[in-house]
């Protein structure tokens, strides 16, 4: 083996670029066995990048106006790779452990597995001159499906993480943080007609049913910055009036459509699933019906998978809710409404048990600021547990995290929403 690890950064306009880079080589044990594969996508009139000259740097520069997106981008990334041993693709803005090279190779052999991915979203951190790096490792858990039926997920801790002698099994893997063996380029390569929403469920699939064993670190390697609420996002520079290559939204629309093929086991052109496991497989181990679009208590707990034997009609235990949450708007801080980010809004069972999780975006929080002084929020789920508790937690766009308002659930507050009611 040759020891090297091929670096996939797709960058999009992104001024975090060069710090990731420097704090990447700067981190590193081994900083001479790293070989970078990169997709620039900037203005080719005003922006320079060193290290062009360095041949441990592989460098695709495109103008950001003809950039097709993070999937695109990061497949073209796959075509500069030369046969490291090691594969490991991270966002542009990151952050990394002392030492992390050593450190993933090393959880790479903690288990029996003969292909393994390390995966996760990474722990969040904020740039500047006083950087802070949130300890503790992450956990992808189950959030819900979308509208199309296609799973999303959200961060979660991993609880007693210093006590965990290997790697923790996972459920899903995450697209700014992927670490496996080189020959994962050209087994499962990647998608690039993809483009946003999916992305991480379509990998998730085509991994496993191709025979790879999907993990979380045991401990935390990499930081991202989440916040970026100035930095240009594809979605917002490639709209249907910009003069550029192609909408967004077409990108997207046909990038959902080839997911949901994919999540009812039905063939496509390109990138399709694997032949080592069935999709039937990946449910039972998830503890997901991806048809039925239901998931089972214990998946939403985010118990380590693989699920414990389950009885064949789980998914008739599963229940759609509807959960009105009302509180008086002089709760919260005036930060909430006149300076949102977005609101981190909650709903738990009788375990505490985070059963429903939606952030609300500042767009949509503008028709909150006027009107009575009771706010109600209706939240629609499935659950197989009873709802008995919310959480509202704002965020501020200039002061981060806000105080948070919680609040018990009476029996007048939700209700299961029946067959012929929903219609």
């Amino acid at each position: 083996m040759n020891h090297l690890i091929f670096v996939s950064i797709a960058a999009y306009r992104d001024p975090q670029l060069v710090p990731t880079l420097e704090d990447c080589i700067g981190k590193a044990q081994h900083p001479e066995r790293l070989r970078f594969g990169i997709c620039w996508q900037h203005d080719p009139h005003q922006d320079t990048l060193p290290f062009r000259s360095d041949d441990c740097f592989r460098i695709l520069a495109v103008d950001w106006r003809d950039s097709k997106g993070a999937c695109w981008a990061r497949s073209e990334i796959m075509k500069l790779w030369r046969g490291e041993a090691w594969f490991l693709q991270v966002d542009s803005h990151c952050r990394f452990a002392w030492g992390w090279d050593v450190k993933l190779i090393d959880e790479m052999t903690q288990t029996e597995s003969p292909k393994l991915i390390l995966s996760t979203y990474a722990s969040p951190f904020t740039p500047g001159g006083d950087e802070i790096l949130i300890e503790g490792p992450l956990q992808m858990a189950f959030q819900g499906f979308t509208e199309d039926g296609i799973p999303h997920m959200k961060p979660m801790a991993i609880p007693d993480w210093r006590s965990l002698t290997r790697p923790r099994r996972a459920r899903f893997l995450s697209a700014g943080f992927l670490f496996a063996p080189g020959s994962f380029i050209e087994e499962i390569g990647y998608d690039p007609e993809l483009y946003f929403l999916g992305e991480e469920a379509a990998m998730t699939l085509r991994a496993f049913t191709s025979g790879y064993d999907l993990y979380h670190p045991r401990e935390t390697i990499v930081w991202h910055d989440y916040g970026r609420p100035a930095a240009p996002k594809h979605w917002g520079d490639h709209s249907q009036q910009s003069e550029t290559t192609s909408a967004w939204h077409e990108l997207d629309s046909r990038s959902k459509s080839k997911v949901r093929r994919l999540l009812a086991g039905q063939p496509v052109e390109s990138f399709g699933l694997g032949s080592a496991r069935t999709l039937e497989e990946y449910e039972a181990y998830a503890g997901l019906s991806l048809k039925l679009r239901k998931a089972q208590e214990y998946t939403v707990r985010c118990g380590e998978p693989p699920n414990p034997e389950f009885t064949p009609d789980w998914e008739g235990q599963i229940f759609p809710w509807m959960v009105r949450i009302t509180f008086d708007r002089t709760l919260l801080p005036n930060t909430a409404f006149d300076d949102p980010e977005f609101w981190y809004v909650a709903v738990k069972n009788e375990d505490r048990t985070e059963i429903y999780r939606q952030d609300i975006p500042s767009s949509q929080l503008a028709t909150l600021t006027t009107g009575q002084s009771k706010i109600v929020l209706v939240c629609e789920f499935e659950s197989g547990t009873i709802p008995a508790s919310w959480t509202i937690w704002p965020v501020s766009k200039s002061l981060g995290w806000l105080r948070k308002l919680e609040g018990e659930l009476g029996e007048e507050d939700y209700t299961i929403v029946l067959e012929d009611e929903a219609e």
